[in-house]
Protein backbone atom coordinates (compact mmCIF):
# COMPACT_ATOMS: atom_id res chain seq x y z
CA UNK A 1 0.00 0.00 0.00
CA UNK A 2 1.28 3.43 -1.13
CA UNK A 3 1.71 6.09 2.02
CA UNK A 4 0.59 9.35 1.48
CA UNK A 5 3.32 10.61 3.38
CA UNK A 6 5.87 9.59 0.21
CA UNK A 7 6.56 11.56 -2.72
CA UNK A 8 5.31 9.71 -5.98
CA UNK A 9 8.15 9.26 -7.33
CA UNK A 10 9.81 7.51 -4.05
CA UNK A 11 6.34 5.35 -3.63
CA UNK A 12 7.03 4.10 -7.31
CA UNK A 13 10.68 3.28 -6.27
CA UNK A 14 9.42 1.45 -3.95
CA UNK A 15 7.07 -0.50 -5.32
CA UNK A 16 9.43 -1.92 -8.65
CA UNK A 17 11.99 -4.18 -8.14
CA UNK A 18 15.64 -3.16 -7.95
CA UNK A 19 16.54 -4.82 -10.98
CA UNK A 20 13.91 -3.14 -12.63
CA UNK A 21 14.81 0.14 -11.05
CA UNK A 22 18.37 -0.05 -12.30
CA UNK A 23 17.70 0.48 -15.98
CA UNK A 24 16.10 3.88 -15.00
CA UNK A 25 17.83 7.15 -14.71
CA UNK A 26 15.97 8.45 -11.70
CA UNK A 27 14.44 5.73 -9.22
CA UNK A 28 17.23 4.02 -7.68
CA UNK A 29 18.62 7.14 -6.97
CA UNK A 30 19.46 6.90 -3.15
CA UNK A 31 19.36 3.30 -2.87
CA UNK A 32 22.73 2.05 -2.17
CA UNK A 33 22.59 -1.55 -3.49
CA UNK A 34 25.60 -2.92 -1.24
CA UNK A 35 24.02 -2.38 1.73
CA UNK A 36 20.29 -2.59 0.49
CA UNK A 37 19.56 1.05 2.55
CA UNK A 38 17.21 3.79 1.27
CA UNK A 39 18.92 7.38 1.97
CA UNK A 40 15.70 10.01 2.20
CA UNK A 41 14.62 13.33 2.97
CA UNK A 42 12.00 13.88 5.51
CA UNK A 43 10.24 16.57 7.46
CA UNK A 44 9.61 15.88 10.89
CA UNK A 45 8.76 17.57 14.49
CA UNK A 46 9.60 15.88 17.69
CA UNK A 47 12.18 13.79 17.63
CA UNK A 48 13.22 10.71 15.34
CA UNK A 49 15.69 9.23 17.96
CA UNK A 50 13.33 5.94 18.63
CA UNK A 51 14.06 4.67 14.91
CA UNK A 52 17.82 4.12 15.71
CA UNK A 53 16.52 1.46 17.54
CA UNK A 54 14.92 -0.08 14.01
CA UNK A 55 18.74 0.40 12.44
CA UNK A 56 17.95 3.76 11.05
CA UNK A 57 21.01 6.34 10.94
CA UNK A 58 19.17 9.90 11.75
CA UNK A 59 21.28 12.72 10.92
CA UNK A 60 19.39 15.64 11.79
CA UNK A 61 19.35 19.41 9.96
CA UNK A 62 17.45 22.38 10.71
CA UNK A 63 14.78 23.61 10.61
CA UNK A 64 12.91 20.46 11.07
CA UNK A 65 14.69 18.46 8.54
CA UNK A 66 16.65 15.27 8.82
CA UNK A 67 18.00 12.90 6.26
CA UNK A 68 17.74 8.99 6.95
CA UNK A 69 19.61 6.11 6.13
CA UNK A 70 17.11 3.21 6.08
CA UNK A 71 17.21 -0.43 5.45
CA UNK A 72 14.74 -1.38 2.54
CA UNK A 73 13.05 -3.67 4.98
CA UNK A 74 11.85 -1.14 7.51
CA UNK A 75 11.27 1.74 5.04
CA UNK A 76 7.05 1.29 5.81
CA UNK A 77 8.09 2.06 9.26
CA UNK A 78 8.65 5.66 7.95
CA UNK A 79 4.46 5.81 7.51
CA UNK A 80 3.88 4.57 11.10
CA UNK A 81 6.07 7.15 12.85
CA UNK A 82 3.62 9.99 13.79
CA UNK A 83 6.60 12.31 13.92
CA UNK A 84 7.64 12.17 10.18
CA UNK A 85 5.30 14.59 7.96
CA UNK A 86 6.91 13.75 4.54
CA UNK A 87 9.30 11.77 2.86
CA UNK A 88 10.97 12.35 -0.63
CA UNK A 89 13.75 10.64 -2.26
CA UNK A 90 17.27 11.79 -3.29
CA UNK A 91 17.66 14.10 -6.53
CA UNK A 92 20.99 14.20 -8.93
CA UNK A 93 21.71 17.80 -9.27
CA UNK A 94 23.51 19.08 -12.46
CA UNK A 95 25.96 21.83 -12.43
CA UNK A 96 24.58 24.98 -14.80
CA UNK A 97 27.89 25.36 -16.83
CA UNK A 98 27.66 26.02 -20.58
CA UNK A 99 34.10 40.21 -18.30
CA UNK A 100 31.16 41.04 -15.95
CA UNK A 101 32.59 43.06 -13.20
CA UNK A 102 32.02 46.01 -15.45
CA UNK A 103 28.73 45.30 -16.78
CA UNK A 104 27.89 44.91 -13.11
CA UNK A 105 28.51 48.33 -12.21
CA UNK A 106 31.42 47.38 -10.06
CA UNK A 107 34.80 47.13 -12.24
CA UNK A 108 38.25 48.77 -11.19
CA UNK A 109 38.86 52.25 -10.96
CA UNK A 110 35.74 53.21 -9.65
CA UNK A 111 34.76 54.76 -6.23
CA UNK A 112 32.93 51.88 -5.08
CA UNK A 113 35.37 49.42 -6.16
CA UNK A 114 37.67 50.93 -3.96
CA UNK A 115 35.47 51.28 -0.81
CA UNK A 116 33.81 47.86 -0.83
CA UNK A 117 35.74 44.33 -1.28
CA UNK A 118 33.53 42.18 1.01
CA UNK A 119 36.46 42.09 4.08
CA UNK A 120 34.22 41.04 6.86
CA UNK A 121 31.83 38.88 5.16
CA UNK A 122 31.61 35.20 4.44
CA UNK A 123 31.20 34.17 1.21
CA UNK A 124 30.50 30.01 0.86
CA UNK A 125 30.76 28.38 -2.05
CA UNK A 126 28.92 24.94 -2.22
CA UNK A 127 29.81 23.09 -5.33
CA UNK A 128 32.75 21.35 -6.78
CA UNK A 129 35.50 22.29 -4.90
CA UNK A 130 38.26 24.45 -5.49
CA UNK A 131 42.06 24.22 -6.43
CA UNK A 132 42.85 26.19 -2.81
CA UNK A 133 46.96 26.79 -4.03
CA UNK A 134 45.04 29.27 -6.81
CA UNK A 135 46.57 33.22 -6.17
CA UNK A 136 42.95 34.08 -6.67
CA UNK A 137 42.08 32.68 -2.77
CA UNK A 138 45.08 34.05 -0.78
CA UNK A 139 45.80 37.20 0.92
CA UNK A 140 49.00 39.70 -0.07
CA UNK A 141 51.45 37.48 2.31
CA UNK A 142 50.29 34.32 0.60
CA UNK A 143 48.36 32.88 3.20
CA UNK A 144 44.62 31.34 2.23
CA UNK A 145 41.41 32.93 1.98
CA UNK A 146 39.45 29.95 3.13
CA UNK A 147 38.54 29.42 6.99
CA UNK A 148 37.00 26.07 5.96
CA UNK A 149 36.83 23.39 3.33
CA UNK A 150 34.78 20.61 3.85
CA UNK A 151 35.10 18.01 1.57
CA UNK A 152 32.21 15.36 1.51
CA UNK A 153 33.95 13.00 -0.85
CA UNK A 154 37.25 12.81 1.43
CA UNK A 155 34.53 13.33 4.81
CA UNK A 156 37.48 15.97 6.24
CA UNK A 157 37.25 19.23 7.34
CA UNK A 158 40.39 21.42 6.86
CA UNK A 159 40.61 24.38 8.30
CA UNK A 160 42.77 27.80 7.49
CA UNK A 161 45.81 26.33 9.81
CA UNK A 162 45.86 23.20 7.69
CA UNK A 163 45.30 24.93 4.20
CA UNK A 164 47.95 27.53 4.97
CA UNK A 165 50.21 24.34 5.96
CA UNK A 166 49.94 22.74 2.79
CA UNK A 167 50.29 25.97 0.88
CA UNK A 168 54.15 26.53 2.71
CA UNK A 169 55.04 22.64 1.76
CA UNK A 170 56.25 24.10 -1.78
CA UNK A 171 54.83 22.49 -4.78
CA UNK A 172 51.23 21.46 -5.39
CA UNK A 173 52.09 17.67 -4.90
CA UNK A 174 53.56 18.25 -1.72
CA UNK A 175 50.91 20.47 -0.64
CA UNK A 176 48.21 17.64 -1.94
CA UNK A 177 49.88 15.43 0.76
CA UNK A 178 48.53 17.47 3.68
CA UNK A 179 45.16 18.84 1.99
CA UNK A 180 44.32 16.15 -0.67
CA UNK A 181 41.48 17.56 -1.56
CA UNK A 182 40.90 18.71 -5.39
CA UNK A 183 38.56 20.29 -7.47
CA UNK A 184 38.58 17.27 -10.50
CA UNK A 185 36.29 19.56 -12.82
CA UNK A 186 37.62 23.33 -12.40
CA UNK A 187 33.66 23.86 -11.93
CA UNK A 188 34.00 25.44 -8.13
CA UNK A 189 36.91 26.98 -8.37
CA UNK A 190 35.57 29.08 -11.46
CA UNK A 191 32.29 29.74 -9.38
CA UNK A 192 34.61 30.74 -6.56
CA UNK A 193 36.95 33.23 -8.86
CA UNK A 194 34.03 35.26 -9.78
CA UNK A 195 32.04 35.85 -6.81
CA UNK A 196 35.32 36.43 -4.35
CA UNK A 197 38.94 35.95 -6.43
CA UNK A 198 41.42 38.53 -5.07
CA UNK A 199 42.96 38.79 -9.16
CA UNK A 200 45.99 36.56 -8.23
CA UNK A 201 48.56 36.25 -11.78
CA UNK A 202 45.43 37.94 -13.71
CA UNK A 203 46.00 41.40 -11.52
CA UNK A 204 43.24 43.14 -10.53
CA UNK A 205 41.59 43.39 -13.56
CA UNK A 206 40.55 39.73 -12.84
CA UNK A 207 39.45 39.95 -9.63
CA UNK A 208 35.88 38.66 -8.40
CA UNK A 209 33.23 40.99 -6.51
CA UNK A 210 33.86 40.42 -3.58
CA UNK A 211 37.65 40.26 -3.49
CA UNK A 212 38.43 40.75 0.01
CA UNK A 213 35.95 38.59 1.63
CA UNK A 214 36.60 35.18 3.68
CA UNK A 215 35.44 32.22 2.33
CA UNK A 216 33.52 28.72 3.22
CA UNK A 217 34.21 26.06 0.57
CA UNK A 218 31.58 23.06 0.32
CA UNK A 219 33.19 20.07 -1.86
CA UNK A 220 29.79 18.52 -2.67
CA UNK A 221 30.40 14.21 -2.60
CA UNK A 222 29.12 11.98 -5.16
CA UNK A 223 27.61 8.77 -3.55
CA UNK A 224 29.59 6.66 -6.34
CA UNK A 225 32.36 6.99 -8.47
CA UNK A 226 31.72 9.31 -11.75
CA UNK A 227 27.97 10.41 -10.06
CA UNK A 228 26.99 13.23 -9.53
CA UNK A 229 26.07 14.91 -6.22
CA UNK A 230 22.33 14.76 -4.80
CA UNK A 231 19.91 16.83 -3.17
CA UNK A 232 20.49 15.29 -0.24
CA UNK A 233 24.40 16.37 -0.28
CA UNK A 234 23.11 19.90 -0.92
CA UNK A 235 21.34 19.81 2.29
CA UNK A 236 23.94 18.99 4.45
CA UNK A 237 26.26 21.69 2.87
CA UNK A 238 23.68 24.28 3.54
CA UNK A 239 23.48 23.40 7.25
CA UNK A 240 27.02 23.27 7.26
CA UNK A 241 27.32 26.63 5.85
CA UNK A 242 24.59 28.64 8.12
CA UNK A 243 25.87 27.22 11.07
CA UNK A 244 29.26 27.77 10.14
CA UNK A 245 28.30 31.10 10.04
CA UNK A 246 26.57 31.66 13.07
CA UNK A 247 29.58 29.91 14.84
CA UNK A 248 31.96 32.46 13.37
CA UNK A 249 29.67 35.30 13.93
CA UNK A 250 29.93 36.42 10.40
CA UNK A 251 26.93 37.27 7.99
CA UNK A 252 27.10 35.07 4.86
CA UNK A 253 26.56 35.14 1.36
CA UNK A 254 26.21 31.22 -0.28
CA UNK A 255 26.12 30.40 -3.72
CA UNK A 256 24.23 27.55 -5.29
CA UNK A 257 25.21 27.50 -9.45
CA UNK A 258 23.11 23.99 -9.81
CA UNK A 259 19.79 22.35 -9.65
CA UNK A 260 17.20 19.55 -11.63
CA UNK A 261 14.20 19.20 -13.50
CA UNK A 262 12.16 16.95 -11.34
CA UNK A 263 9.11 18.63 -9.44
CA UNK A 264 6.25 20.98 -9.79
CA UNK A 265 8.56 23.93 -10.28
CA UNK A 266 6.07 26.09 -7.51
CA UNK A 267 8.26 26.12 -4.36
CA UNK A 268 6.61 22.83 -2.89
CA UNK A 269 9.33 20.01 -2.64
CA UNK A 270 11.17 19.00 1.14
CA UNK A 271 14.60 20.71 -0.58
CA UNK A 272 12.49 23.98 -1.90
CA UNK A 273 11.03 24.22 1.12
CA UNK A 274 14.33 23.69 2.92
CA UNK A 275 16.11 26.44 1.45
CA UNK A 276 13.56 28.84 2.33
CA UNK A 277 13.55 28.05 5.89
CA UNK A 278 17.42 27.89 5.55
CA UNK A 279 17.43 31.37 4.60
CA UNK A 280 15.69 32.94 7.38
CA UNK A 281 18.57 31.53 9.96
CA UNK A 282 20.91 33.65 10.89
CA UNK A 283 22.19 36.71 8.31
CA UNK A 284 22.43 34.79 5.37
CA UNK A 285 21.97 35.41 1.69
CA UNK A 286 21.44 32.31 -0.81
CA UNK A 287 21.71 32.87 -4.55
CA UNK A 288 20.93 30.14 -7.12
CA UNK A 289 21.21 29.89 -10.59
CA UNK A 290 18.26 29.21 -12.73
CA UNK A 291 19.63 26.74 -14.70
CA UNK A 292 20.09 26.41 -18.24
CA UNK A 293 17.33 24.57 -19.47
CA UNK A 294 15.77 27.70 -21.48
CA UNK A 295 16.57 26.47 -24.96
CA UNK A 296 17.29 22.27 -24.07
CA UNK A 297 13.42 21.39 -25.27
CA UNK A 298 12.82 19.60 -22.16
CA UNK A 299 9.50 21.54 -21.25
CA UNK A 300 5.96 22.18 -22.65
CA UNK A 301 2.87 23.82 -21.29
CA UNK A 302 -0.66 24.53 -22.17
CA UNK A 303 -4.09 24.44 -21.54
CA UNK A 304 -6.07 21.32 -22.78
CA UNK A 305 -9.30 23.96 -23.34
CA UNK A 306 -7.96 24.99 -26.23
CA UNK A 307 -8.55 21.45 -28.03
CA UNK A 308 -8.47 20.29 -31.79
CA UNK A 309 -9.34 17.52 -33.88
CA UNK A 310 -6.44 14.86 -34.53
CA UNK A 311 -5.77 11.78 -35.87
CA UNK A 312 -3.32 9.12 -34.82
CA UNK A 313 -1.77 7.67 -38.12
CA UNK A 314 -5.28 7.61 -40.04
CA UNK A 315 -6.59 5.43 -37.20
CA UNK A 316 -9.73 5.85 -35.32
CA UNK A 317 -8.66 7.62 -32.14
CA UNK A 318 -10.00 10.72 -32.48
CA UNK A 319 -11.03 14.16 -30.68
CA UNK A 320 -10.83 17.04 -29.24
CA UNK A 321 -7.50 16.16 -28.32
CA UNK A 322 -4.39 18.15 -27.34
CA UNK A 323 -1.12 16.69 -28.91
CA UNK A 324 2.12 16.95 -27.26
CA UNK A 325 5.08 15.64 -29.20
CA UNK A 326 8.37 14.23 -27.55
CA UNK A 327 11.11 12.93 -29.93
CA UNK A 328 13.27 10.72 -28.68
CA UNK A 329 16.66 10.26 -29.75
CA UNK A 330 18.42 7.39 -30.69
CA UNK A 331 20.58 4.89 -28.23
CA UNK A 332 18.41 6.60 -25.10
CA UNK A 333 18.69 3.94 -21.94
CA UNK A 334 15.89 5.44 -20.38
CA UNK A 335 13.75 8.72 -20.55
CA UNK A 336 11.20 9.94 -17.85
CA UNK A 337 8.90 12.43 -18.55
CA UNK A 338 6.71 14.23 -16.26
CA UNK A 339 3.16 15.50 -16.60
CA UNK A 340 1.84 17.67 -14.31
CA UNK A 341 -1.84 19.35 -13.80
CA UNK A 342 -4.53 19.98 -11.63
CA UNK A 343 -6.29 17.61 -9.71
CA UNK A 344 -9.72 19.69 -10.19
CA UNK A 345 -9.36 18.53 -13.40
CA UNK A 346 -9.81 14.85 -16.00
CA UNK A 347 -8.79 14.35 -18.90
CA UNK A 348 -7.96 10.63 -20.06
CA UNK A 349 -4.06 10.60 -21.60
CA UNK A 350 -3.47 8.39 -24.33
CA UNK A 351 0.28 8.02 -25.26
CA UNK A 352 0.85 6.82 -28.99
CA UNK A 353 4.80 5.47 -29.93
CA UNK A 354 6.41 5.77 -33.00
CA UNK A 355 5.07 3.21 -35.10
CA UNK A 356 1.31 4.10 -33.94
CA UNK A 357 0.96 1.51 -31.04
CA UNK A 358 -1.22 2.89 -28.60
CA UNK A 359 -2.19 2.89 -24.92
CA UNK A 360 -5.09 4.63 -23.25
CA UNK A 361 -4.24 6.24 -19.37
CA UNK A 362 -6.71 5.56 -16.81
CA UNK A 363 -5.79 8.67 -14.53
CA UNK A 364 -8.27 7.91 -11.96
CA UNK A 365 -6.63 4.76 -10.91
CA UNK A 366 -3.56 6.12 -8.18
CA UNK A 367 -0.65 4.54 -7.97
CA UNK A 368 1.64 2.31 -10.32
CA UNK A 369 0.54 0.79 -13.89
CA UNK A 370 3.12 -1.46 -16.54
CA UNK A 371 2.51 -0.92 -19.63
CA UNK A 372 4.77 -1.89 -23.09
CA UNK A 373 4.64 -0.49 -26.32
CA UNK A 374 7.37 -2.14 -29.09
CA UNK A 375 10.50 -2.95 -27.63
CA UNK A 376 10.32 -0.10 -24.49
CA UNK A 377 8.50 -0.84 -21.17
CA UNK A 378 6.64 1.84 -19.63
CA UNK A 379 6.29 2.30 -15.29
CA UNK A 380 3.26 4.52 -14.76
CA UNK A 381 2.49 6.74 -11.80
CA UNK A 382 -0.48 8.14 -10.73
CA UNK A 383 -0.45 10.53 -8.12
CA UNK A 384 -2.32 11.90 -5.75
CA UNK A 385 -2.17 15.60 -4.04
CA UNK A 386 0.44 16.02 -0.67
CA UNK A 387 0.21 17.30 2.25
CA UNK A 388 2.50 20.28 0.46
CA UNK A 389 0.36 20.06 -3.08
CA UNK A 390 -2.14 20.92 -4.62
CA UNK A 391 -1.38 18.98 -7.87
CA UNK A 392 -1.37 15.93 -9.28
CA UNK A 393 1.44 14.32 -11.34
CA UNK A 394 1.25 11.52 -13.67
CA UNK A 395 5.41 10.27 -14.32
CA UNK A 396 6.13 7.77 -17.36
CA UNK A 397 9.28 6.20 -17.02
CA UNK A 398 10.17 4.85 -20.64
CA UNK A 399 12.60 1.86 -20.24
CA UNK A 400 13.99 -0.55 -22.94
CA UNK A 401 12.35 -4.16 -22.13
CA UNK A 402 14.53 -6.77 -20.44
CA UNK A 403 16.00 -8.08 -23.69
CA UNK A 404 16.05 -4.83 -25.17
CA UNK A 405 19.58 -2.02 -24.94
CA UNK A 406 17.72 1.44 -25.83
CA UNK A 407 14.51 2.91 -26.00
CA UNK A 408 12.41 3.15 -29.39
CA UNK A 409 13.66 6.19 -31.12
CA UNK A 410 10.91 8.57 -33.10
CA UNK A 411 8.30 10.84 -32.48
CA UNK A 412 6.28 9.83 -29.48
CA UNK A 413 2.72 11.67 -28.60
CA UNK A 414 1.07 12.13 -25.79
CA UNK A 415 -2.82 13.15 -26.70
CA UNK A 416 -4.74 15.03 -23.62
CA UNK A 417 -8.56 14.59 -24.10
CA UNK A 418 -10.80 16.99 -21.60
CA UNK A 419 -13.36 15.22 -19.67
CA UNK A 420 -14.19 17.61 -16.77
CA UNK A 421 -11.77 20.98 -16.30
CA UNK A 422 -11.53 23.50 -14.40
CA UNK A 423 -8.27 25.35 -14.90
CA UNK A 424 -7.21 22.68 -18.14
CA UNK A 425 -3.67 23.67 -17.27
CA UNK A 426 -0.77 21.05 -17.67
CA UNK A 427 2.80 21.08 -17.72
CA UNK A 428 5.33 18.35 -19.20
CA UNK A 429 9.53 18.01 -17.42
CA UNK A 430 12.15 15.46 -19.14
CA UNK A 431 15.06 14.73 -17.38
CA UNK A 432 17.78 18.06 -17.48
CA UNK A 433 19.83 18.35 -21.04
CA UNK A 434 23.15 17.22 -19.15
CA UNK A 435 21.40 13.56 -19.42
CA UNK A 436 19.29 13.78 -22.58
CA UNK A 437 21.02 12.70 -26.18
CA UNK A 438 20.72 16.57 -27.44
CA UNK A 439 18.16 15.26 -29.80
CA UNK A 440 15.62 14.58 -27.14
CA UNK A 441 13.14 16.99 -27.02
CA UNK A 442 9.41 18.09 -27.29
CA UNK A 443 8.77 19.17 -30.79
CA UNK A 444 7.10 22.62 -30.20
CA UNK A 445 8.84 22.98 -26.42
CA UNK A 446 7.60 25.97 -24.25
CA UNK A 447 10.59 28.03 -22.87
CA UNK A 448 8.67 30.07 -19.73
CA UNK A 449 8.35 28.17 -16.63
CA UNK A 450 12.14 26.14 -17.29
CA UNK A 451 13.70 27.23 -14.02
CA UNK A 452 15.75 24.51 -12.40
CA UNK A 453 15.10 23.34 -8.70
CA UNK A 454 15.80 24.62 -6.20
CA UNK A 455 16.09 27.92 -8.03
CA UNK A 456 12.02 27.99 -7.39
CA UNK A 457 12.45 28.42 -3.78
CA UNK A 458 10.28 31.87 -3.14
CA UNK A 459 13.16 33.21 -0.35
CA UNK A 460 16.10 32.74 -2.40
CA UNK A 461 18.01 34.69 -4.50
CA UNK A 462 16.92 33.19 -8.27
CA UNK A 463 19.54 34.51 -10.93
CA UNK A 464 19.61 34.23 -14.88
CA UNK A 465 21.76 35.16 -17.51
CA UNK A 466 22.58 37.53 -20.00
CA UNK A 467 25.48 38.46 -22.51
CA UNK A 468 26.83 41.56 -21.52
CA UNK A 469 28.85 42.00 -25.13
CA UNK A 470 25.40 42.50 -26.93
CA UNK A 471 23.22 43.19 -23.47
CA UNK A 472 20.69 40.81 -24.13
CA UNK A 473 18.80 37.97 -22.56
CA UNK A 474 20.59 34.96 -23.05
CA UNK A 475 18.09 32.25 -24.60
CA UNK A 476 19.55 29.31 -22.69
CA UNK A 477 19.24 31.19 -19.27
CA UNK A 478 16.01 29.66 -17.06
CA UNK A 479 13.11 31.14 -17.37
CA UNK A 480 10.65 31.61 -14.63
CA UNK A 481 6.48 32.87 -13.93
CA UNK A 482 4.77 35.60 -15.64
CA UNK A 483 4.10 38.53 -13.61
CA UNK A 484 0.98 39.16 -15.42
CA UNK A 485 -0.25 35.53 -15.82
CA UNK A 486 0.91 33.65 -12.80
CA UNK A 487 1.07 30.48 -12.79
CA UNK A 488 -1.16 28.85 -10.36
CA UNK A 489 -2.89 32.14 -10.04
CA UNK A 490 -0.33 33.77 -8.12
CA UNK A 491 -0.32 36.89 -6.81
CA UNK A 492 2.58 37.70 -5.12
CA UNK A 493 5.99 39.14 -6.24
CA UNK A 494 7.26 36.38 -4.16
CA UNK A 495 7.03 34.58 -7.29
CA UNK A 496 8.43 36.44 -9.80
CA UNK A 497 11.77 34.62 -10.82
CA UNK A 498 14.59 34.90 -11.90
CA UNK A 499 14.75 38.14 -9.41
CA UNK A 500 17.59 39.21 -11.78
CA UNK A 501 20.18 38.47 -14.25
CA UNK A 502 23.99 38.64 -14.60
CA UNK A 503 26.50 38.20 -17.18
CA UNK A 504 27.02 34.46 -18.09
CA UNK A 505 28.11 34.33 -21.56
CA UNK A 506 31.78 34.51 -22.04
CA UNK A 507 33.38 35.63 -18.06
CA UNK A 508 36.85 35.35 -17.58
CA UNK A 509 37.17 33.07 -14.35
CA UNK A 510 39.90 31.62 -12.90
CA UNK A 511 40.45 27.35 -13.65
CA UNK A 512 42.18 24.83 -11.67
CA UNK A 513 45.77 25.21 -13.16
CA UNK A 514 45.89 28.69 -12.02
CA UNK A 515 45.48 30.44 -15.20
CA UNK A 516 42.12 31.73 -16.40
CA UNK A 517 39.33 30.39 -19.01
CA UNK A 518 36.23 32.06 -20.62
CA UNK A 519 32.73 30.31 -19.03
CA UNK A 520 29.34 30.29 -19.88
CA UNK A 521 26.21 29.52 -18.24
CA UNK A 522 23.87 30.30 -15.13
CA UNK A 523 25.98 28.72 -12.63
CA UNK A 524 28.78 31.88 -13.31
CA UNK A 525 25.68 34.39 -13.50
CA UNK A 526 25.05 33.30 -10.19
CA UNK A 527 28.26 34.35 -8.44
CA UNK A 528 28.18 37.56 -9.64
CA UNK A 529 25.07 38.56 -7.32
CA UNK A 530 26.79 36.06 -4.52
CA UNK A 531 29.35 38.70 -4.68
CA UNK A 532 27.50 41.64 -4.79
CA UNK A 533 25.33 40.52 -1.94
CA UNK A 534 28.37 40.04 0.02
CA UNK A 535 29.32 43.89 -0.75
CA UNK A 536 26.13 44.93 0.17
CA UNK A 537 26.45 43.34 3.74
CA UNK A 538 29.89 44.71 4.33
CA UNK A 539 28.08 48.01 4.05
CA UNK A 540 25.14 47.52 5.57
CA UNK A 541 26.39 45.04 8.54
CA UNK A 542 29.91 45.07 8.84
CA UNK A 543 30.15 49.11 8.23
CA UNK A 544 27.04 49.59 10.50
CA UNK A 545 24.81 51.39 8.19
CA UNK A 546 22.17 48.87 8.36
CA UNK A 547 21.84 45.99 10.68
CA UNK A 548 19.58 44.43 9.27
CA UNK A 549 20.78 44.12 5.54
CA UNK A 550 20.85 40.03 4.80
CA UNK A 551 17.56 38.02 3.62
CA UNK A 552 14.78 39.33 1.51
CA UNK A 553 16.25 42.44 1.85
CA UNK A 554 19.40 42.11 0.00
CA UNK A 555 16.81 41.05 -2.93
CA UNK A 556 15.00 44.10 -2.78
CA UNK A 557 17.73 46.20 -2.92
CA UNK A 558 19.16 44.39 -5.82
CA UNK A 559 16.38 44.48 -7.54
CA UNK A 560 15.88 48.06 -7.03
CA UNK A 561 19.17 48.69 -8.55
CA UNK A 562 19.10 46.48 -11.42
CA UNK A 563 19.23 48.04 -14.89
CA UNK A 564 17.13 47.56 -18.49
CA UNK A 565 18.03 44.51 -20.86
CA UNK A 566 18.14 46.03 -24.52
CA UNK A 567 14.97 44.13 -26.04
CA UNK A 568 13.25 43.89 -22.94
CA UNK A 569 10.20 46.44 -22.68
CA UNK A 570 8.39 45.79 -19.39
CA UNK A 571 9.45 44.53 -16.14
CA UNK A 572 9.47 42.08 -13.80
CA UNK A 573 9.06 39.44 -16.52
CA UNK A 574 10.07 35.78 -17.04
CA UNK A 575 13.17 35.86 -18.91
CA UNK A 576 15.30 38.79 -16.92
CA UNK A 577 13.32 39.41 -13.75
CA UNK A 578 13.73 42.89 -12.51
CA UNK A 579 16.76 43.58 -15.25
CA UNK A 580 20.49 43.22 -14.78
CA UNK A 581 22.71 43.23 -11.87
CA UNK A 582 23.94 46.61 -10.85
CA UNK A 583 25.37 47.04 -7.67
CA UNK A 584 26.12 50.67 -7.54
CA UNK A 585 22.31 51.35 -7.90
CA UNK A 586 21.10 48.87 -5.43
CA UNK A 587 22.89 50.83 -2.51
CA UNK A 588 20.51 52.96 -0.33
CA UNK A 589 21.46 56.92 -0.98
Amino acid sequence: MDSQKNENLLNLALDTPEAERERSLELNVGFDTVEKTWEVIVKYHGSLQKLAGRGIIVEELIAGYAILTVPESEMDILAETEQIEYVEKPKRLFFSGLAGNSASCYAPGSQLFGSLTGKGVLVAVIDSGISYWNQDFRKADGTTRILYLWDQVLGREFDSVQINEALAAGSRQQAQQIVPSIDTTGHGTAVAGIAAGGGGTGGIAYAGVARESDLLIVRLGTPRAESFPRTTELMRALTYAVNKAIELQMPVAINLSFGNTYGAHNGTSLLERFLDNASEIGRSVVCVGSGNEGASGGHVGGNVAVTRSVDIFDRSVTGNMTRVELVVGDYETGVNIQLWKEYTDRYAVILVSPTGSYLIVDTDRPGKQTFQLEETEILLYNGEPAPYLTSQEIYFDLLPTANGRYVNSGVWTFLLEPIETVTGNYTFYLPSGTVRNAQTRFVRPTPDVTLTIPSTASKVITVGAYDPVYESYADFSGRGYLYQEQVNSRTSDSFVKPDLVAPGVGVAAPNRDGGYSTVTGTSFATPFVTGAAALLMQWGIVEGNDPYLYGEKVKAYLRKGAQPIRGETQYPNSRVGYGALCVEGSLPG
